[in-house]
């Protein structure tokens, strides 16, 4: 910050609010890391797009603060709007907007569930043990099946993105569900009773696809639904304790403006 305010720290108070709960497996901390470099990239007129918004972001929570995690939740924030993002060695990050058809984002939007389980968790520990598993070292030798799991996740990502391109939900469902499954191998802790009571209850109402948000152990579960099921799959989701409600899709990243 100092290199765009002449060395000097500027005396400003900062007030941040977020509407997530901590530990929600949403990435608010990044979106909040996200909208506070913005903010300051407009307070300071400093010359930063996109890319080096989520950039520093990253930086800020993964090496100056050691958080672990991926970069997945900065530049999801910072873009806003549909990707397929690539995260490539040395750093190199390649996001590429699908253009995917209104029918569709709006069959999409009407299709998805979001809920909260109640409980709130910190996602260290299960990124840590992901980490140690994919992770050889002269004293360690790398889990095959964490290993397995993270190729079926990637290669699930891609066809991902192909199934929504086509505008095909039924399949996305199905994708989730595999991804779900391929999560779970990756570390312990990512699903708990309380999860999988959701899970079980929304299927019993009409989902035909979910898993947890972020790393697991709490925080969010996102549901696929047909539309015609989603207000019964919310209201048995509310009545046994959690929160839920559709969602709204956006088309915008970060924003910052002047007053």
């Amino acid at each position: 910050m100092t290199q765009f305010s002449g060395g000097q720290l500027p005396a400003i108070r900062v007030t941040s609010y977020v509407d997530a709960p901590p530990g929600s497996g949403l990435g608010s901390s990044s979106a909040l890391v996200v909208a506070l470099v913005e903010a300051f990239a407009a307070y300071l007129s400093a010359p930063l797009g996109p890319y080096d918004v989520a950039h520093i972001a990253f930086e800020i929570e993964r090496v100056d603060r050691g958080l672990a995690g991926g970069k997945q939740d900065q530049y999801a924030a910072t873009f806003g709007g549909t990707n397929f993002i690539e995260f490539h060695a040395n750093d190199r990050v390649i996001v590429n907007p699908l253009r995917v058809a209104p029918a569709v984002l709006n069959e999409l939007q009407t299709s998805l569930v979001v809920c909260f389980t109640g409980i709130s968790r910190r996602s260290e520990a299960i990124i840590v043990e992901q980490q140690r598993g994919m992770t050889a070292t002269a004293a360690h030798r790398a889990d095959a099946a964490v290993i397995d799991s993270l190729h079926q996740l990637k290669r699930d990502a891609i066809e991902m993105k192909e199934a929504l391109l086509r505008g095909e939900t039924p399949r996305m469902a199905a994708i989730l569900n595999r991804s779900w499954a391929a999560k779970q191998r990756t570390a312990s802790g990512i699903s708990t009773g309380r999860i999988e009571e959701l899970y079980d209850l929304a299927f019993a109402h009409g989902a035909i696809g979910g898993k947890v948000s972020g790393a697991g152990g709490g925080g969010f579960m996102m549901f696929f639904v047909p539309p015609a099921q989603r207000i019964a799959v919310v209201r048995a989701l509310n009545a046994a304790g959690g929160t839920a409600s559709g969602v709204h899709l956006t088309s915008q990243g970060a924003e910052s403006w002047m007053v």
